[in-house]
């Protein structure tokens, strides 16, 4: 169940009733003659990938019969519009997971979700605020509240753990986007960037202005730091002392 980000498109933002029938029942059938070799599933997947390769703004029901080489009103036989695609698209991308106790399933999750935002960076461009849940949403979740649930949390706190591993996620690979697009945009590498603001930088830490970040290690800013595993065993850490309280009863 992936949060993503405010952007320019929104699930659930379609026919509800008609996209849980896709996803659900019996929506692969169309409503009028099926053309040779077109399915829904093909149509998601040619979604997909039109959105993987130019993101979320090329995205439109035309962009999508052009990759299939059909017509556009062939489209509206199996879906019927771009909201309720964007949906079929969202249940289609999410991720599995294995087996284990209930922290190596949270640092599963949490790396799951960063590889399927990589593989997919423009679920953060879309609010799935509201989404609607469907077979794979679902299975998802499943697994990942059966993997949990000997936390011994209440149900809302285990779905607030659940929400806060996204969340945390989320910021790391928006971060982790941007830092991509600025590099594509400017055409400066990261090194390129911050040596480029090396003197100006260092004639900063000289003044004694700055003490406390003149004495910083030299390997403060390198790069080849993981950010992202230090902050989630962090979070997990905090998890274990709670759920250890929890056990240990009130008052403990």
């Amino acid at each position: 169940m992936s949060s993503g980000g405010g952007g320019t498109e929104t699930s659930g933002s379609g026919d509800i009733a008609r996209t849980l029938d896709l996803l659900w029942g019996t929506g692969q059938r169309p409503s009028r003659g099926p053309k040779p070799g077109l399915t829904l599933e093909r149509i998601v997947e040619a979604a997909v990938e039109v959105a993987d390769r130019d993101g979320i703004g090329a995205l439109s029901m035309r962009r999508i019969a052009t990759e299939l080489g059909t017509g556009t009103m062939s489209l509206y036989r199996y879906v019927p519009g771009k909201a309720e695609l964007l949906d079929l698209m969202l249940d289609r991308v999410q991720r599995g997971l294995g087996d284990g106790g209930w922290r190596p399933a949270l640092e599963a999750l949490a790396r799951a979700t960063l590889a399927l935002y990589r593989r997919h960076p423009w679920l953060l461009e879309v609010n799935q605020s509201r989404p609607i849940l469907g077979p794979s949403a679902l299975d998802g979740m499943e697994r990942v509240f059966s993997r949990i649930k000997p936390m011994g949390l209440s149900d809302p706190e285990l779905l607030s753990v659940i929400v806060m591993i996204d969340g945390y996620v989320v910021g790391a690979a928006r971060t982790q986007l941007y830092q991509e697009q600025a590099e594509h945009s400017s055409g400066l590498t990261d090194a390129e960037f911050w040596e480029a603001q090396r003197p100006a930088l260092e004639k900063a830490m000289d003044s004694g202005r700055y003490p406390v970040m003149a004495a910083l290690s030299e390997d403060t800013f390198d790069s080849g730091f993981d950010h992202f595993e230090f902050g989630l065993q962090r979070i997990l850490d905090g998890l274990e002392v709670h759920v250890a309280r929890r056990a240990a009863g009130p008052g403990r």
